[in-house]
């Protein structure tokens, strides 16, 4: 799926793109490269599809990563979603990649599940820092319409969902 990115240092839209992991030849990244998650590990668990976003500028970097799976079968989860270490603090290249990628999760959930799961989308919060958890539920809330539910988990309903598809994949 083409979608658009935000270069910093020229504050322009770039065009970039939304791939299934299995159709592009890229090596997924992994802690050892300064991720947070394995993604090389996580990508062969059952169930997990895998995307990346990569910018056409430079289709062999991979600018952020998702994993998708259909918990049971039956409810969107999205089990992982990471920008690069390069789009991070105050010198990332890039913007709205999270954005992105949230979306077309958001978008999967539509497509992939049934009533009466269809367009939420589900995921967890952990951080081994309660106060970094706090923060980054917060953040969910504001930037992604997310929704509390229980300690750690969080939901975007369907109406949160069609919000982020609009503003980040159309």
């Amino acid at each position: 799926m083409n979608v658009k990115i935000l270069k910093i240092d020229e504050n322009s839209l770039i065009d970039a793109k939304i791939s299934d992991v299995k159709s592009v030849k890229i090596n997924l990244p992994s802690i050892t490269d300064g991720w947070r998650f394995n993604f090389k590990k996580h990508s062969k668990e059952v169930g997990h599809e895998t995307y990346v976003l990569v910018s056409k500028e430079t289709p062999d970097v991979i600018e952020g990563c998702l994993i998708f799976e259909m918990k049971k079968k039956v409810e969107p989860y999205m089990a992982y979603v990471e920008i690069a270490p390069h789009n991070k603090g105050l010198n990332k290249r890039y913007e709205k990649v999270a954005g992105c990628l949230i979306a077309f999760a958001c978008r999967l959930s539509f497509i992939k599940a049934n009533e009466p799961y269809r367009g939420y989308l589900v995921f967890d919060v952990m951080e081994e820092d309660k106060s970094d958890e706090v923060k980054l539920m917060a953040m969910y809330s504001t930037k992604y319409n997310a929704l509390r539910y229980g300690e750690a988990t969080m939901i975007i309903p369907p109406a949160g969902g069609e919000k982020l598809i609009t503003e980040f994949l159309n």
